[in-house]
């Protein structure tokens, strides 16, 4: 390889690399510039600085050695003394370089070779960074590419400007693909690794189900109707939740198309997958229902709080409401986001006889009243003695056979029970060395105090510094599926906002906040909502 080389040969090179490699052809020339530079120094010594220029145009590669102005030089290789540096450049200080031109010189098969390395190893880096910057745009869309090669079970795709990887997991279950095939798939993510950008591809995506039915159906594509969630069991069946902004169009009718014709489209591509379509709605309850088809739904009983709903299905549709394995249940609760608990007529109607039970004994343990008065307070409603014990006294004495003489002797004995409990409590929550300071915050049962103290919870300190999630528990969502985690006062019926607001009480009895923080997070917070109402 030789700098006096073919200035039309080496511009002809950098294009057609520049071409077959899609990337610009400064980048190629820049390689070029980079392997002479390292070529050079294997001639003139590692140590010096040598810098090449090619030009763009005509192809003239030029030579110069930088040289550092200093006071005395030591290695004129180097370096140039100032009083010399002056008759190139008057206005030269020390610290400046001075260009020094090389002539041009025929570089020796090694120095060649490192060149061809350092021009593949640059033209690489600018292959992997075009691919990087092209396919991290293509985040979240389909593309279209041919089978290259299976690796374990891993399919590497051929995308043209790219490969791709679709990993054994995210590969419809039993869905073969071999060398040449033709194949679709959603782009969940884009990395940079040492190896080069990897292109990660799905077939599983729930997101690859909505862009299928986004290229089949003009009217999600055009915004008139959206999907509103997706729950998939990948080869097997799927829930799609719809919803139209125009009254006219029939969301679910749209999906399916002329005699199925859309949603076929979309089940083809996906090795058969049975998919239903759902209307949405913005009451938990009726979207429930509609998930859970094609099972039929007798009642629904909603528990917002802990984001659970029960579900009670004639006893011949229990099965259809599970589904095989549990799957139609499962991909219902992924769709809407609830945990469902389904049961029978008769399953509901013997917990409803056993909770009426245990409700009759606490009134009868608790009220020392014989089992019918029991029966008729718990058939009336009442659940617990604190219900009893502050009720409006017309209330009990309304129910049939009671009078206000009956009422008073009721609500007195509910009050004196209490106050028993509160008083063992109160005894406990002293033995467990939990300070009187704490009774001070309002909310706080005797009950609480001593779940407090078994937990070691004895100061108010100790209860400021904890989160309302320690006190009415969390949830967390994974797979579809919901696990509860229990609080101190999980079983106390206990709100997150009330027990934020005993939280925000201790803290300022131990004086980590002032009453101004509140007012003033109030305000600020009242300015963020006005805020937010007037850019809708």
């Amino acid at each position: 390889m030789a700098v006096s080389a073919n200035r039309l040969e080496l511009l002809q090179i950098a294009d057609a690399v520049a071409r077959e490699k899609v990337i610009d052809r400064e980048i190629v020339l820049a390689a070029m510039a980079d392997a002479i530079q390292k070529a050079a120094r294997s001639r003139y010594g590692s140590e010096t600085n040598i810098r090449a220029d090619i030009n763009s145009k005509t192809g003239e590669i030029r030579l110069q050695r930088l040289l550092e102005v200093v006071e005395h030089a030591e290695d004129y290789s180097t370096q140039i003394p100032l009083e010399l540096a002056r008759d190139r450049n008057v206005d030269a200080k020390i610290g400046d370089f001075i260009a020094d031109p090389l002539p041009p010189m025929d570089f020796g098969r090694i120095a060649a070779q490192s060149a061809k390395q350092v021009i593949v190893q640059k033209v690489r880096e600018a292959e992997r960074d075009r691919q990087f910057d092209e396919f991290k745009d293509r985040l979240g869309e389909i593309v279209n590419g041919t089978v290259k090669r299976v690796e374990y079970g891993n399919v590497i795709v051929d995308l043209g400007r790219g490969e791709g990887i679709i990993r054994r997991d995210e590969m419809i279950p039993r869905e073969n693909m071999r060398y040449g095939d033709r194949v679709r798939a959603y782009v969940y993510d884009v990395r940079r690794e040492q190896r080069g950008p990897q292109i990660f591809l799905s077939r599983t995506h729930p997101q690859f189900m909505v862009k299928l039915f986004t290229m089949e159906v003009p009217e999600i594509y055009d915004g008139i109707i959206q999907i509103k969630s997706v729950a998939r069991d990948p080869g097997s069946r799927a829930k799609i939740a719809v919803i139209s902004n125009d009254s006219s169009i029939d969301p679910v009718g749209a999906c399916v198309g002329m005699r199925g014709s859309r949603v076929q489209a979309v089940v083809g591509e996906l090795q058969g997958e049975k998919i239903d379509i759902i209307p949405w709605s913005q009451d938990p309850a009726s979207f429930i229902v509609n998930a859970l088809q094609p099972a039929e739904v007798a009642k629904v009983v909603l528990d917002e709080d802990a984001e659970r709903i029960e579900v009670v299905v004639p006893d011949e549709q229990l099965s259809l409401a599970i589904g095989r394995r549990g799957q139609n249940v499962r991909l219902a609760s992924q769709l809407t986001g609830w945990d469902i608990d389904i049961m029978t007529e008769q399953e509901e109607s013997e917990r409803r006889q056993k909770e009426f039970n245990e409700r009759t004994n606490l009134f009868m343990e608790a009220l020392d009243v014989d089992e019918m008065v029991g029966q008729v307070l718990a058939s009336e409603g009442f659940a617990a003695v604190e219900e009893l014990a502050y009720v409006d006294l017309d209330e009990i004495a309304s129910i049939d056979g009671f009078d206000e003489d009956t009422a008073t002797e009721i609500q007195t004995r509910a009050r004196e029970y209490l106050e028993r409990v509160e008083a063992e409590m109160d005894a406990k929550r002293k033995e467990l060395g939990v300070q009187d300071e704490l009774r001070q915050i309002n909310g706080l049962t005797g009950q609480m105090l001593v779940a407090l103290g078994e937990d070691g919870i004895k100061t108010v300190e100790d209860f400021a510094g904890c989160a309302a999630d320690d006190l009415v528990g969390w949830s967390e969502r994974k797979d579809g599926e919901t696990k509860k985690f229990d609080g101190l006062f999980s079983k106390m019926d206990v709100s997150r906002a009330e027990a934020e607001n005993m939280i925000v009480q201790a803290r300022l009895l131990a004086g980590w906040i002032t009453e101004e923080d509140l007012a003033r997070e109030a305000v600020e917070a009242e300015d963020e909502n006005t805020d937010a109402a007037e850019q809708e």
